[in-house]
Formats: C-alpha cells, structure tokens, sequence
C-alpha cells in the first residue's frame, strides 16, 4: 500500500493484485485498499497469484513494464503449523510470477526476500555474502528458494531480478501479528506481553517510509544495478527488544506487564544488516530510529482504532 501511494504520487500507472486472505484482519487489509481504490491511475485486482491463468490474464490485459512482488505467506512461526501455505503461496506463487515475467517482457522483477535466510548465522552484521545454506524454519526456507529460482530466471531469459533481504519492518497500517502490533494491543488492554529468549532478542528494526524509498530506488533506478541483485535493506542499527518495549511504553503512557519465555522455535536471537551494497548501488540511506518510529507507529494506531471503535 505504501509503494503504491509513493508510485502514484510519481505519476506511474499502478496494478495492485491482493487475494485478501484471512491469515490476518481482512478489515486491515479493506481499508488499506480504500485508500487506494478511488485514484484514476490504481487498478486493483482481487485474485490469488496461485492462480496461473488469472495472472497470465492480468499481464495480457496490462502492458506490465516492471513488477514488484511483495506478496508472501509472512510470519516465521506461522510455518511451523501451515507449512503447505508456504509452499503455495511462496513457491508456487512466486514461480507463476516469474513466468508471466518471462513470457511478457518484464524490463524487471524486484521481489521481497527475507533476514531470516540468515538462520542462525551468528556473525553481525549480516552481509549478502555471508552463506545463507541453513535456514532454521520454512519460511526463510522458501524465502531462500525464491532467491535460487530469481537467479535461474535471470541466467535463462535474461530479464533482471533484485531480492530485497527485509529487516523487521513497521510503522502504520503494518501488520497484527508483528510484535510492535501485539505488544502495544496487549498494553492497551492491561495485559501481559510475550517476551521471548527473555528478552534478550536483537533486531534490525526499520521504518516503513525508509523501506519504501529503498523499494522505489531498486525498482525505478536504471543504473549501478547488476541483471541479479541479492540486497539487504535495512536501518543498519541492532535494537534491543527491550529497548523497544520501553519506548511503546512510554508512547502509551502505560508500564507493561511481561511474560518471560524462552525462545520460540524457528527464531533467532538477533538480526542487523550490513547495509553497504544498497547504500552504494541506491544511496539508500535510512533516517528513521526506533525513538521516532515508534510514536509515529502509536500515533497511527491509536488514531485507526479509535476511527473504527464500535459506536
């Protein structure tokens, strides 16, 4: 949603597909479209990308000049329960995809890749070319899959790739089941908050207006970039989780009560982004820390809910 208002504020002709899937809110998801849906350049499309015809339809009907893919069953722990949603909509969403790319003459595919191909790596920063052979759940599994599949593509057919490695990204209208979502719904209404590795978790936290422009660079830009790019995007700063606790909190005016766990399956203890490649190739440079980010994410959120609290 974001990328589009940024696209469309540019002038570009935007088709936006979203099968609403109930994984989180579809009311979020409805009224993130509303505020797309009504501008003369915006097409939305409802439609499952698993849908090989529908999408070979949609690139027929529309003269597709670049593609950004950011659709993707998220969310690491949600694999260890649905592992055939990963596979459809990750795998076989994402082949669909490159091959409406192939046969329609896409200039370029930029897509969402994932930290989480880093596994256990415990080397920080982590850089592109750390080796990234062990992922420790199935979703960074398929995340890593759409990597090896990107490159074939490129090698075959000629047509350019670029995989964004995303570090923890929020701000408003993000999603539910991100723990800057739960933490603060969980504040609101008094109740614990699950900390996990009792708290002693690390993450790249970055704002969404500084993903945005590093997505619009690496789909817009026409020079420095190579036909297959593998790029971290991320702030380039490894926050402590607790840390961020304190700062929800003191937006909120509240003190959180926690719930010290230890740590969940398919996780990993810290994430930070060696940020170098896309600051040289798309003089990415990120502006936002978490003690501005954050706020502005309360702000959001308390300023939606209270838009749609029952009468």
């Amino acid at each position: 949603m974001h990328l589009a208002h940024r696209l469309l504020t540019a002038g570009h002709e935007i088709v936006g597909i979203d099968n609403f899937n109930p994984y989180y809110a579809i009311s979020l998801k409805e009224d993130r479209h509303k505020t797309l849906e009504s501008h003369p350049r915006y097409t939305g499309i409802r439609m499952d990308l698993c849908d090989r015809h529908a999408l070979e339809t949609c690139f027929k009907e529309h003269a597709v000049e670049r593609v950004c893919h950011l659709a993707a069953q998220a969310g690491v722990r949600y694999s260890l329960t649905h592992p055939h949603v990963y596979e459809e909509s990750n795998v076989q969403a994402f082949l669909n995809m490159l091959e409406c790319c192939r046969h329609h003459a896409v200039q370029r595919l930029v897509y969402a890749s994932s930290s989480s191909v880093y596994g256990g790596n415990t080397k920080l920063p982590f850089r592109e070319a750390d080796t990234v052979d062990a992922p420790v759940s199935l979703y960074a599994a398929t995340k890593k899959a759409n990597e090896l599949m990107a490159h074939c593509y490129t090698h075959l057919y000629g047509f350019q790739t670029i995989g964004l490695r995303f570090f923890t990204v929020y701000g408003p209208w993000g999603r539910p089941d991100m723990a800057m979502w739960l933490f603060t719904k969980a504040m609101l209404e008094k109740r614990p908050i699950k900390v996990f590795n009792h708290g002693k978790m690390q993450r790249d936290f970055t704002y969404i207006d500084d993903i945005i422009t590093g997505v619009e660079r690496s789909l817009l830009q026409n020079h420095n970039l190579d036909p297959y790019e593998i790029l971290n995007i991320g702030n380039h700063r490894s926050e402590n989780l607790m840390e961020m606790i304190d700062l929800l909190a003191h937006a909120l005016g509240c003190v959180p009560q926690m719930e010290m766990l230890p740590m969940q399956p398919g996780d990993v203890p810290a994430t930070y982004a060696d940020i170098t490649q896309i600051q040289q190739k798309l003089d990415f440079a990120p502006s936002t820390p978490i003690a501005e980010g954050i706020p502005k994410f309360v702000d959001w959120f308390l300023a939606y809910h209270q838009l749609h609290a029952p009468s």
